[in-house]
């Protein structure tokens, strides 16, 4: 149906979308009088709620989120390269996946925004149009699937309005991010696997829409690459003497996909698992015991009904949720477990629900091998096997006209547009809140990158960057939006200082010589005063410093980062000299180890925090340094001590160091 909305002429994006929504409203109008010519009215009234529903997706999409997370403006700018050039960020032509920030970005949305891009124009609003119509199109097969397992054309139009009215699928499509087609791809891989449970055997339309699917699981979005197979194996489910050729056929057609992955991984080790490890609890010290029971606490933290459908307002879901919204409304999981019991109860447990219900157990799997509890992002599978599940209640409320049914279904309608209503009231209104202004960078192209032009009116402007922060990509794709020669930015990596007089674009904290222009944090433009400063390594009398912690905790839980603030104490003759940019050798840095209680080291590096300015003698300063607690239980020692990079540790220049015993529960 999309595909007749592509135009055949370049125009502005926000008419595109609208000749879109103009041309979906005269397909549903046409529905609508077809359906009230047949006295449909219940078919009426869900058609024009999934419309309305729809337009929801495109509303506000250029204001709200307000701006462009980091990640997105990536995205968005290597689909522009590609478009424009053929070849990505680091000229590299019409690669597989996408090297930035030390990842590898995987390549099915970026090349479909390049295309996209290619009939529009590179755009904020016209990039997100193409998250938002994919989350429309995943209601949208979501439905198709409903219609044909339930054979009822209201079931499928109240699953695909349930769909499009859920929090967590709304807001996973206002974000140019991979993860925005993997609701749609998911659905589509179960439209292939319903289809093909419907046949007494397998033949080529089969096994090409299932291997087709199962690729594009495994290379739209990083959790794929285990998901993919996990899911493959579920096939088995349908293993029958009749389908056995088939089946094996699928899975060597999915095979022969995962050639070109392993290439890169073959030319790059660390291009597709780099990443993991370092999200990972798993580690060359884990014991099996240690793994089983952090995964099987990460799980079941996955699948916290509390966080589904009450509340969820974890950190680590900022980037896509409103904080304290469920993630799926409430209503959504009285009909799931209603559609269990019915399955149950009619004994049919059919090899598809088996399928069903093993893909919910293995879509948490890839989220729950990393250190975060509830990531949305990971775990965006999930809920099209949970709205999957509420098929069979649907249609028991609709297989009957008893008053008790028809009661039923107005409370159902009532929860559900009520619950739907209130959060994306919510949602609207929080557009402009600090929180979400801070996620998605607002004011950098309000505030930072135009102060920077505006003192640099003929002069380059650099760009220095934490590396666990690379800012650069925003002065990359907002410069491309402004029609700004990329010739203006100048980046200097990690280590190289910007040139007396400069005007710079950092992530960096602090800044030593800076006279500052506009800050948003953790964006600060400034104009380098002096002449770059390099550190040398210090003479051994400098290796003085008094550690103390007020009030420290002594029971920690395993696993969990803290922030501790530690105060440090210059009690030597010498002025210790604080780095001017983030990789900067022989910088000073405050860090900690952990010990057992007889002081052998268990952990010898763990927190690092620097020197945030000069230190002279004397002079005391307080460092928030971030702990790791260790992942087993017991009793430790908590040691911190001051270092100077490529040098030494101040303890083993004679230095006292900081000892708290800590409490592993």
């Amino acid at each position: 149906m999309f595909l007749g909305f592509l135009p055949m002429n370049r125009e502005s994006p926000q008419a595109l979308c609208f000749r879109l929504l103009r041309r979906l409203g005269v397909q549903v109008t046409r529905r609508m009088k077809k359906t009230a010519r047949g006295s449909r009215l219940p078919l009426l009234i869900l058609l024009l709620l999934f419309a309305l529903a729809a337009v929801l997706y495109f509303w506000d999409l250029r204001s709200n989120p307000p701006g462009f997370h980091i990640d997105e403006s990536s995205v968005a700018y290597n689909a522009y390269l590609i478009a424009t050039r053929g070849k990505d960020e680091h000229g590299i032509s019409w690669p597989l996946f996408f090297r930035a920030f030390g990842e590898y970005k995987n390549p099915v949305y970026i090349y479909l925004l390049a295309a996209w891009f290619f009939l529009t124009g590179p755009g904020m609003f016209a990039a997100r149009c193409l998250s938002a119509a994919a989350g429309v199109a995943t209601a949208a097969v979501l439905g198709l699937l409903a219609g044909r397992v339930s054979q009822r054309r209201a079931v499928g139009l109240s699953v695909a309005a349930l769909a499009l009215l859920t929090p967590w699928m709304f807001e996973l499509s206002r974000l140019v991010l991979e993860v925005a087609l993997y609701p749609m791809v998911t659905s589509l891989f179960l439209l292939a696997v319903w289809r093909a449970s419907t046949r007494r055997s397998w033949s080529w339309p089969e096994i090409v829409s299932l291997a087709a699917t199962l690729t594009l699981l495994t290379y739209t979005y990083s959790i794929g690459r285990l998901l993919a197979p996990l899911l493959a194996l579920g096939l088995c489910f349908f293993a029958s003497r009749a389908r056995r050729r088939g089946l094996v056929l699928t899975i060597a057609a999915y095979a022969l996909t995962l050639i070109p992955m392993g290439i890169v991984r073959q030319e790059h080790p660390e291009a597709l698992t780099g990443r993991f490890y370092y999200l990972t609890y798993l580690t060359p010290h884990s014991t099996a015991l240690q793994i089983i029971r952090d995964f099987v606490k990460h799980y079941l933290g996955n699948l916290n009904p509390w966080r589904l459908f009450i509340v969820e307002q974890s950190k680590v879901s900022e980037i896509v949720h409103l904080p304290g919204a469920p993630a799926l409304l409430t209503i959504t999981a009285v009909l799931i477990a209603a559609g269990f019991i019915l399955i149950l109860r009619r004994q049919q447990l059919s090899a598809w629900w088996l399928f069903v219900f093993y893909g919910i157990a293995v879509s948490v799997v890839p989220a729950s091998l990393t250190n975060d509890y509830f990531h949305m992002l990971r775990l965006s599978p999930l809920p099209v096997f949970l709205i999957v599940l509420t098929i069979p209640a649907l249609t028991w409320l609709m297989e009957g006209r008893s008053m008790a049914r028809r009661i039923a279904i107005v409370t159902v309608v009532l929860a559900l547009l009520g619950q739907a209503g209130w959060f994306q009231w919510q949602y609207h209104a929080s557009a402009k809140s600090p929180q979400r202004l801070h996620t998605f960078d607002a004011d950098y192209p309000a505030k930072i990158l135009p102060a920077a032009l505006a003192s640099a009116p003929a002069a380059p402007v650099y760009l220095a960057d934490n590396p666990a922060r690379p800012g650069y990509i925003q002065a990359y794709w907002y410069g491309t939006l402004q029609k700004i020669p990329l010739a203006k930015f100048v980046s200097l990596g990690f280590d190289q200082a910007p040139p007396a007089g400069a005007v710079v674009i950092t992530t960096e904290s602090p800044c030593v010589r800076c006279s500052v222009v506009a800050e948003s944090e953790p964006y600060t433009t400034y104009i380098a005063q002096g002449q770059p400063r390099s550190l040398t390594a210090m003479t051994a009398d400098a290796f003085k410093a008094e550690i103390t912690l007020a009030n420290p905790a002594r029971a920690w839980r395993s696993g969990e980062q803290t922030t501790i603030q530690v105060t440090v104490r210059n009690i030597s003759e010498r002025t210790w000299l604080a780095r001017e940019r983030s990789a900067s050798p022989f910088q000073l840095q405050l860090g900690n180890h952990w010990l057992d209680p007889d002081g052998r080291t268990l952990v010898n590096d763990d927190g690092r925090a620097a020197l945030p300015h000069d230190l002279a003698p004397g002079e005391a300063i307080s460092i928030p340094l971030i702990v790791n607690a260790p992942s087993s239980s017991g009793k430790y020692l908590l040691e911190i001590d001051m270092l100077q990079e490529d040098v030494s540790w101040f303890a083993l220049r004679g230095s006292s160091t900081l000892r708290l015993p800590i409490t592993i529960e």
